[in-house]
């Protein structure tokens, strides 16, 4: 029994770091870069992520999977594992540790995401990306046999049933035991190899399907972070997909205390108010009270690479297809106080399995810059939108202020402040002006409008507002204006 209390305790110390996102002072959202490439994600870290404040970026998994053989490799082949060997489209080992030493040395975090509830689908004869051979239920370079899966396999047709979720099969995706020591032990080695190379975290793909207290014997298993880059104690973020939409047998809540959750009902939630079915007034206590975890245990996002191609926690989602209120949303989520939040970056595509941009080879095709810092298509690059880069310096320099000075108009216009150093309004009417004089609780002065221009020296590129001694300031938003948002912020203050 005393064991016992012991393991539990030494469990729970470990996980109680696991929220901490481990970025650099200063800095305080991520950037998913689906599908990038390595050496492209370790260049865009130097020469953007970093001076635009981004605290870290979400990478697809990096270890071998299976080669799905088409004129056009789908994106989703990267979830269906065969071995921990780190080698994928984006690159091997070696431009992977490059990456990372690249990206942390300018301050910006790896978050790897992990795939460890199963491995890949029936083969049919398919190899890995690296060479490997499977055959079903047996993965020679892991390895795993047929014992160290749920077997024999069972379907996922009842989500009413939390051990037919976890114990069975995804889309026929070979469901691995993580009641087994020996997997959870393969699993830790594979996530452990990571940390040691100084990522710092991981998003747990599918963490619905896997019972919590086999997770935490496995985060429990993880190393610290590398102490190069993050000191000595530090813990990897743990952030975990778990889609709940209320109504099933598992629960969000039953992971939160190993670390944060992806937080679905966010971004449905707000694309829903901006797409004017649900008043934004009542953004007012946006949080926990419109039914999400504590903002401390949630990873919040508008849009995910699943759920922009209409799956994967619901297609009602707000994307890059709809720009103009899409940057509005995000420019909202950027603003408010709670959660840690992840911007989302993708490429187009016409149908939901499209693979990233490739060659004749299936090679990624690495991002085109233009001259105005956006993404030449078919990358579209979000990240790289001013509006939202922007929004993240918005959410650096209002830190841990708390939100202040809420206004609206009792419909689809909101404004409100991050303590004295943020503001920000909306107008998200269909045919009414804002013209309203607002407290912004800023000190007097000349303001940069960081949703239309850039501070340059003692100007702005864009617009500027003015704020009176008093807090004040007068705040016009068209509905004819190409943004739907003004925001200002006191290290955007140019006079």
């Amino acid at each position: 029994m005393r064991a016992t209390l012991c393991l539990l305790a030494a469990l729970l110390g470990a996980a109680s770091a696991q929220w901490d996102p481990n970025v650099v002072d200063g800095r305080s959202a991520m950037v998913h870069l689906f599908e990038w490439k390595w050496s492209d994600i370790a260049a865009e870290c130097e020469r953007f992520l970093a001076p635009k404040g981004y605290g870290g970026v979400q990478v697809s998994p990096p270890n071998e999977y299976l080669a799905i053989t088409t004129s056009n490799r789908p994106w989703w082949e990267r979830y269906q594992p065969v071995s921990y060997r780190i080698i994928s489209r984006s690159g091997d080992e070696t431009a992977f540790t490059d990456m990372v030493n690249r990206c942390n040395n300018v301050g910006v975090r790896i978050y790897v995401d992990a795939v460890i509830n199963h491995m890949s689908a029936t083969q049919g004869g398919l190899s890995g990306v690296g060479g490997s051979n499977p055959t079903a239920y047996n993965y020679p370079d892991v390895p795993y046999g047929q014992n160290d899966f749920h077997y024999p396999p069972c379907s996922i047709t009842n989500y009413n049933d939390a051990t037919n979720v976890r114990n069975c099969e995804l889309s026929g995706l070979q469901d691995l035991n993580d009641g087994s020591e020996y997997v959870r032990g393969k699993i830790a080695d594979y996530m452990n190899s990571l940390i040691n190379i100084g990522v710092a975290g991981f998003r747990i793909d599918a963490a619905k399907h896997m019972w919590p207290d086999n997770l935490a014997l496995i985060y429990g298993a993880l190393n610290d972070l590398n102490s190069n880059y993050f000191g000595s104690g530090k813990r990897p973020l743990i952030f975990q997909e778990v889609i709940d939409p209320g109504t099933e047998a598992v629960k969000k809540t039953e992971y939160i205390g190993m670390g944060r959750v992806c937080e679905f009902t966010y971004g449905s939630s707000l694309s829903n108010c901006f797409r004017r079915n649900n008043q934004m007034k009542w953004l007012v206590n946006f949080g926990e009270e419109w039914g999400m975890v504590n903002g401390n245990n949630a990873l919040v996002f508008i849009d995910n690479h699943d759920n922009q191609r209409g799956h994967g926690g619901g297609g009602n989602v707000l994307t890059f297809q709809e720009p103009r209120l899409y940057k509005m949303a995000v420019a909202f989520m950027l603003a408010w106080p709670f959660g840690y939040p992840r911007v989302m970056s993708s490429y187009e595509f016409s149908s939901s399995d499209d693979g990233p941009p490739q060659d004749s080879s299936n090679n990624i095709i690495s991002p085109t810059i233009n001259s105005d810092d956006s993404c030449a298509r078919p990358w579209v690059c979000e990240h790289r939108w001013r509006q939202i880069y922007n929004m993240v310096g918005f959410r650096n320099v209002a830190g841990t202020t708390a939100m202040a000075n809420w206004w609206d108009n009792g419909n689809y216009q909101i404004a409100f402040s991050r303590g004295n150093v943020g503001f920000i309004a909306i107008n998200n009417e269909a045919s009414a002006d804002l013209k309203q004089t607002l407290q912004t609780g800023l000190p007097g002065g000349t303001y940069c409008d960081v949703i239309s221009g850039n501070v340059n020296g003692n100007s702005c590129t864009g617009s500027t507002i003015t704020v009176n001694s008093d807090g004040t300031a007068y705040i016009e938003i068209l509905t004819s204006a190409d943004d739907g948002m003004v925001a200002i912020h006191t290290g955007a203050k140019i006079g």
